[in-house]
């Protein structure tokens, strides 16, 4: 479906447009692609003007919606490939509705992502949050922490990075099960997925319950006020996805009641989080600037990734990491 077939070999410098914006570090090393493509750069503002005889979009201010405003004057765009694993801000009617292809930055943030949510975990469970606190007031208090090895992680989105926190998790002696669209019990990674929309009637088996999904109508507030009375009140939530896979009201007074212990959140409905965002003062909540994926190198990795996919382009081959417009994620297992 998000294959290119009407030419065996594209033109020898197709006209590029690179979507930044005056706040986002431009992307590395993409000189090296004057001599494969014509590279325009341009921020939301300058799109329109921008866009006319581009055959490609590198959306590296992945936040943009500035496409859907200048959507009429893309007279040529065939390519759209966006920076990041969620195209979520991305997508709207005319895009899908059109044959223009997009793709996406699938594989670049796997590791780092699981490594991540490893991390959270080990912190919640070792109470190094806790310990980091008593340290600043100069307080010795001796505690007992959580076995990480045999408990369970239920993560929520059975995708690339999904799998690999699976993977990441088993190794340490977790116990992990999926939720996706679609449930089975022989998953190479995750041995059980149970779907998605049963949330509710799974998280009590949960330690950890880690949000990985991508945002689409089916997956917003999908952990809502159900969901969290669900759940064991020593749970930890884990969100790396999306904020608004959360129902952040009915979150704050989960974690204000007891409901369950504590959430790692490294994404929210509104970013950066508003400083009067009751979430800051809450010591059961551990808050990150959505940077769970963002590794030293990670901007050579994505313009890179953009590289290769171009001269596949201009190969007439099919392009990696192709997004599935309809259901608003790179297809995989």
């Amino acid at each position: 479906m998000n294959e290119l077939k009407d030419s065996p070999v594209r033109r020898e410098r197709p006209k590029v447009v690179v979507l930044t914006s005056p706040t986002t570090t431009p992307p590395y090393n993409l000189e090296k692609l004057e001599e494969q493509a014509e590279l325009v750069w341009a921020t939301a503002d300058s799109l329109p003007d921008a866009l006319p005889g581009a055959e490609i979009l590198f959306v590296w201010d992945f936040f943009s919606t500035a496409l859907r405003d200048a959507w009429d004057h893309a007279d040529s765009l065939r390519w759209v490939h966006v920076a990041a694993a969620g195209v979520d801000t991305l997508l709207f009617d005319g895009l899908r509705d059109s044959d223009v292809v997009i793709t996406n930055a699938r594989g670049a943030f796997d590791g780092p992502i699981a490594e991540f949510v490893l991390a959270s975990i080990l912190a919640h469970d070792k109470l190094l949050h806790e310990s980091k606190d008593l340290q600043r007031q100069s307080v010795w208090r001796h505690r007992e922490g959580a076995l990480t090895a045999g408990s369970h992680a239920l993560v929520v989105g059975t995708g690339g990075i999904g799998r690999a926190i699976a993977r990441l998790l088993r190794a340490v002696g977790m116990e992990v099960m999926g939720a996706g669209r679609l449930a089975r019990d022989d998953d190479p990674d995750f041995g059980t997925v149970v779907p998605t929309e049963e949330l509710a009637r799974h998280v009590a088996w949960a330690d950890h319950l880690v949000l990985i999904a991508p945002l689409t109508e089916q997956t917003r507030g999908i952990v809502n006020g159900e969901v969290l009375a669900a759940m064991k009140p020593t749970a930890h939530l884990v969100n790396v996805g999306r904020g608004p896979l959360v129902d952040e009201p009915a979150l704050v007074d989960a974690l204000r009641s007891g409901s369950i212990a504590a959430a790692s959140l490294d994404v929210f409905t509104e970013e950066p989080l508003p400083p009067t965002h009751p979430f800051w003062g809450m010591p059961n909540v551990h808050i990150s600037a959505h940077m769970s994926g963002d590794v030293v190198g990670w901007r050579d990795t994505l313009a890179d990734q953009f590289a290769d996919n171009l001269v596949r382009w201009r190969r007439g081959e099919e392009l990696a990491n192709g997004v599935d417009k309809q259901l608003g994620y790179a297809r995989g297992r």
